[in-house]
């Protein structure tokens, strides 16, 4: 059995999917079930029991210590985090407490757990902590993507706050000797991501008649990665990967912001056109960017290409295509997450924009 915190949210979601599609082993999954964690996303699985939801908090020790003393799990997989940049604007403090507090009180209480094991079940044990390429700050037009030693410039409260949870999960390593490994992905994309994110705000506002905001100039670049091909990364880093290591996790997809927007609507276009003949390009509108913008994210997959031999499967062109989709055909998941608190944040955000 392994634990996954985080694992209704989307990439851990995903993640859920992806693993119980290729083994036997079951899942405990431990989440706070905020506004981003949704047991639709996994309840097939909670049904079928090959998936045991704990709702909990990770800054609640005794109850991580139960957990781990209950389910005696081989490996624990640690990917909650709060992650929207614009929400750690409007207020850090929980970033702070999830991404940072958070992760150190999951180090305490698992290498605690990991502590107390026979040499065997120790020598067996592995700690996976997901993170960002935003903690190493923002690339110029030119210059080389983001490598396992680029130095760590991070420049809003999320990223400041994943950066230090990278920290944390590297002493905890260097310090005690807990076999950790770290990854840092690229912007991930897909299935069950919530509608505050980019591509599914885009796809459900064009399908709603809704403006399309695009911050600044929309030339901010991204590297894309498909979630299922960042699952398999995980699944393989956990694997294979060498204990203490870093592997960064890109989809070899930089593109703007505006050209994520535009192939969006040309993919609506061909699949729900509008009743009025009009293209959702019409509904593209430039708002004021956000503070601290970072300009340009790549990652180098090099070593996790070399070392572990995964590459990503999914061009942007085939994982947008599966990702609206995806979202054109699964109605009833978005209703499930689109609460009250989530239409309060999107008024927050944009409307002064």
């Amino acid at each position: 059995m392994i634990l996954v915190t985080g694992a209704a949210g989307f990439i851990g979601g995903n993640f859920v999917h992806h693993w119980l599609g290729l083994h036997d082993e079951a899942i405990v999954v431990l989440d706070k079930l905020t506004y981003a964690g949704n047991p639709a996303t996994i309840a097939e699985h909670l049904q079928s029991g090959r998936a045991i939801l704990a709702q909990g908090d990770i800054c609640d020790r005794e109850f991580v210590k139960g957990l781990l003393a209950r389910h005696r799990p081989r490996a624990v997989l640690h990917f909650a985090a709060e992650s929207h940049v614009d929400r750690s604007i409007h207020g850090p403090g929980e970033f702070i407490q999830t991404n940072m507090v958070g992760t150190f009180s999951l180090l305490e209480e698992v290498r605690s757990y990991w502590g107390a094991m026979d040499a065997d079940a120790k020598a067996a044990f592995r700690f996976l902590h997901v993170s960002t390429d935003e903690v190493y700050g923002s690339l110029g037009d030119t210059d080389p993507a983001f490598s396992e030693t680029t130095a760590y410039q991070p420049n809003s409260p999320y990223s400041a706050s994943k950066a230090g949870s990278d920290h944390l999960v590297r002493a905890y390593h260097h310090t005690y000797g807990l076999p950790t490994l770290t990854t840092n992905c690229s912007n991930n994309y897909g299935p069950y991501h919530f509608p505050e994110k980019l591509i599914p705000l885009m796809i459900l506002n064009a399908l709603e008649g809704k403006p399309l905001p695009v911050y600044g100039d929309g030339l901010n670049v991204r590297d894309w990665l498909y979630v299922r091909d960042h699952c398999e990364a995980i699944r393989q880093v956990l694997d294979k990967g060498r204990l203490g290591e870093t592997y960064n996790v890109g989809g070899k997809n930089e593109i703007r912001n505006i050209d994520v927007v535009t192939t969006i609507c040309r993919k609506l276009d061909a699949l729900r056109p509008k009743a009025d003949g009009t293209t959702y390009e019409s509904q593209i509108t430039y708002v004021v960017d956000r503070p601290g913008h970072d300009r340009r994210y790549a990652i180098d997959p090099t070593k996790i290409e070399a070392e572990i031999g995964w590459k990503p499967a999914e061009s942007f062109e085939s994982g947008i295509n599966k990702t609206v989709a995806w979202y054109l055909e699964n109605t009833a998941w978005i209703d499930s997450v689109r609460t009250g608190a989530y239409r309060d944040w999107v008024d927050q955000n944009y409307a002064t924009r």
